[in-house]
């Protein structure tokens, strides 16, 4: 069975590349544990100096697999605890790691998935990407950083607005409130995140590693932040508002 999670490291280069299409890329416990073995062997082999992170198929990521919270419907809760937990832990795995992480974006970044653009260092989006949370549609509690990271970044009152309304950030919208460094063709997509990444080798790598790491400072209030919105996951799944919202939800997507 090929892995959701495909690694290549070319000299200083590692390519992380997102490889569950089929499903858009929709986080399960399984990718998520191999996305982040894949990070944590990047960075023990200590051979790459930049990560770039992006997806196969039409989309980045639809954030959590809403198929996989129907299929565990008899243990949501535990399912819900290793999924959210296992996102947590990558999110702030991706935070700590030595190299920098250049995010490629394309098409629909839904649900706890905008965890992994929040957590990479430089972001590059289409014309076509759109961020869009669907907890409120659904019925959950955000989670992957929507109110833990996202806020510092865009501002509080427009991070409530979007959550509660379910409004989509697009491309332009990202950029300029700094969510992304640059709006790219999505056929130059993958060239300019090399040559990103070549801009970043060409600089001293004991002060980019001090930038990363002065810039990251606050990730123990991240943590808190993302152990409330774990904790307020846990409550909402449970709620026969959220159940009744998945099936709703499954039924419109079918």
């Amino acid at each position: 069975m090929e892995r959701m999670v495909l690694s290549k490291v070319n000299g200083e280069i590692a390519c992380v590349t997102l490889n569950r299409p089929e499903r858009y890329n929709s986080l399960v416990p399984e990718l998520l544990s191999e996305l982040i073995e894949s990070l944590e062997q990047i960075e023990k082999e200590a051979s790459a100096r930049v990560i770039i992170l992006k997806a196969n198929g039409p989309v980045f990521s639809t954030g959590g697999d809403i198929k996989g919270f129907k299929d565990h419907f008899d243990n949501i809760e535990s399912y819900s605890k290793t999924l959210v937990s296992l996102l947590n832990q990558t999110i702030i795995t991706m935070l700590k790691i030595k190299p920098p992480i250049i995010c490629e974006v394309h098409g629909m970044v839904t649900g706890g998935s905008i965890g992994l653009t929040l957590a990479s260092d430089m972001v590059l989006v289409t014309d076509k990407t759109v961020f869009r949370p669907y907890y409120s549609v659904v019925g959950f509690c955000p989670d992957g950083g929507w109110t833990a990271m996202l806020p510092s970044i865009i501002g509080k009152k427009r991070c409530a607005r979007i959550l509660m309304c379910n409004t989509a950030i697009t491309a332009e919208k990202a950029l300029r409130w700094g969510m992304a460094n640059a709006i790219v063709p999505l056929k130059n997509l993958h060239t300019e995140a090399l040559s990103l990444a070549e801009e970043i080798l060409a600089k001293k790598p004991g002060s980019i590693h001090a930038v990363k790491e002065l810039l990251n400072m606050d990730v123990e209030q991240i943590t808190i932040g993302l152990q409330r919105e774990l904790d307020g996951f846990l409550a909402q799944v449970q709620t026969r508002e959220a159940q009744n919202g998945i099936l709703e939800f499954l039924d419109r997507a079918s």
